[in-house]
């Protein structure tokens, strides 16, 4: 029996543990849920209301793409998510952590307040979605959906311009990362599915485009997550809320 992987379309985390199973060949079924309404189910399933969750063969729950990733490894350990050297897996898990705890939230807070200033773009987002509302719908709930989510990721307006200023401090980090070699090698590790999976997704809002074209950071998403669904136009952010683009972009 297939390992059973839960997911909402276009989350980023079940995206990185997608690649993980395919990478190590774990055969997966996925189980797609509607939002909101994955709240309350993986909730009763799992006891957590958040996506990735997985059921594996032997009937176990594991809820988070952290978790699943450490249990993917025990459970086919080649190819490896962590360096076998101490030292170097530290570092991993330290990148990991960072992608896991702090990248995902700046991208997933930007991506609300976006939405909320252009509704429009949010049905782009469900093109490739197994259960998907028609346009219309979307539209219709966006409004209520946006203020959960706003709510929920504590996406406001003054956290979307704090992470704005911070993005290219952010990004800097994960091109010094690249350059040293702790992402971006021939054989992705956690570190590089959890924090290009979040990157990807930020490349999907037309404003902050440019803040990473030519970056090694952009490449990278790129590299591991070519395709996905979604865009924001550019205007959906007031210019004075974006840093300046670096000349050499």
């Amino acid at each position: 029996m297939p390992i059973k992987l839960y997911v909402i379309h276009g989350s980023h985390p079940a995206a990185a543990v997608a690649r993980a199973l395919e990478m190590k060949g774990l055969a997966y079924d996925v189980v797609e849920l509607m939002p909101p309404l994955h709240f309350a189910i993986q909730r009763v399933r799992f006891g957590a209301p958040t996506v990735p969750a997985v059921r594996l063969q032997n009937g176990m729950k594991v809820s988070g793409s952290t978790a699943i990733m450490r249990r993917l490894e025990e459970l086919a350990p080649e190819p490896p998510l962590y360096p076998s050297d101490p030292a170097a897996r530290a570092q991993v898990e330290r990148a990991e952590r960072w992608g896991d705890e702090e990248w995902q939230g700046v991208v997933r807070r930007l991506l609300w307040v976006a939405f909320d200033r252009s509704k429009a773009s949010m049905p782009s987002y469900q093109v490739g979605a197994a259960r998907r509302l028609p346009a219309p719908a979307v539209r219709v709930l966006a409004p209520g959906a946006i203020l959960a989510e706003r709510k929920i990721n504590d996406a406001t307006e003054a956290r979307a311009r704090e992470d704005l200023a911070a993005l290219p401090a952010h990004l800097d980090r994960i091109d010094a990362w690249i350059a040293e070699g702790l992402l971006g090698g021939e054989q992705p590790n956690a570190a590089d599915l959890q924090i290009a999976t979040s990157t990807r997704l930020l490349l999907t809002i037309g404003d902050v485009r440019p803040l990473l074209a030519g970056r090694p950071g952009e490449a990278h998403a790129l590299g591991l997550f070519a395709q996905w669904d979604g865009w924001v136009p550019p205007g959906a952010f007031p210019a004075d809320w974006l840093p300046a683009v670096p000349q050499a972009a």
